[in-house]
């Protein structure tokens, strides 16, 4: 990790990134695309030593809304745990009446379950839990450095209990990886079970761009001896590599959760995650 100073903390749609890298390791991340000009090795972890300064004098500023992250790295990495940004710009957020959403697949956001209950007493707090496959085994193969999904389940349940609503992201389903009816309809199972508000999914399929499909390829190479020269052969450099079972599976995927009563319409859920409730409360201090 290293350190930098940053002019600002808070996107004008109020996106806000403590962190710039990421270790959790999963092999797909487009967060590792050159678009992005990291500008430093993606697990040599960027963090923003003035961010907690910045936010504070930012959210005075700002109307309330949603403070989101975790679009480009995710919050809970295992740096998280020993610096707290995350908890510390909870208390803020807290502090000044606006409300949360982030996008993990860590199971360290439950640290903060006393913070996220207070945020959603007051405005409102959504959690987005990324599940992309049922399997642990091959959880641990897509994305090794941070908890199975049979965990992340339990965090979405645990969640669920406390009142604060959850969102699934179903993506990225991998060619020939985990795009299977067996799959797609475990994850769905597990939703259910957990009485999740709405799962995004953007079709089944992934997207590669220079810097992540080459690290995503070698990783082929290393867990599915074979699998990248049928990649080359059948999407060559395409930036959207569909699913060949991407029909039948979407048609699952609609049907379940309709019948569910869950959201499947991306734009429906985004407007949600973005509406900040007008509730009247007191700014209290911590």
């Amino acid at each position: 990790m290293h350190y930098v100073n940053s002019k600002t903390i808070l996107s004008p749609k109020n996106g806000m990134n403590l962190y710039r890298g990421c270790t959790h390791g999963c092999i797909y991340c487009d967060s590792r695309s050159e678009v992005y000009n990291m500008g430093h090795k993606f697990e040599d972890v960027e963090v923003k030593e003035n961010a907690l300064e910045l936010l504070k004098s930012e959210l005075i500023k700002r109307p309330r809304a949603m403070i989101g992250t975790g679009a480009m790295t995710d919050p809970y990495i295992p740096l998280e745990k020993r610096l707290e940004h995350v908890r510390k710009s909870l208390k803020l957020i807290y502090r000044y009446g606006f409300g949360f959403t982030c996008i993990t697949k860590s199971d360290l956001i439950l640290r903060d379950l006393d913070l996220l209950e207070k945020i959603n007493e007051k405005s409102k707090v959504v959690v987005q839990m990324t599940i992309t496959t049922a399997d642990d085994d091959l959880c641990r193969v897509l994305e090794p450095n941070v908890c199975p999904t049979s965990r992340r389940v339990e965090v979405l349940n645990k969640l669920n209990e406390a009142g604060i609503p959850t969102v699934v992201w179903l993506c990225p389903i991998l060619p020939y990886i985990n795009d299977t009816e067996d799959n797609i309809n475990s994850i769905l199972d597990y939703c259910i079970e957990s009485k999740v508000y709405g799962v995004l999914c953007f079709e089944m399929g992934v997207t590669l761009r220079k810097g992540n499909r080459e690290y995503f390829y070698h990783k082929l190479d290393e867990h599915f001896p074979g699998l990248k020269e049928k990649y080359a052969e059948k999407f060559a450099y395409s930036y959207v590599l569909p699913s060949p079972n991407n029909r039948k599976l979407m048609k699952i995927f609609k049907k379940r959760t309709s019948d569910a009563g869950i959201l499947n319409d991306n734009g429906e859920i985004f407007d949600y995650l973005s509406e900040f409730p007008q509730k009247s409360f007191q700014s209290k201090l911590m």
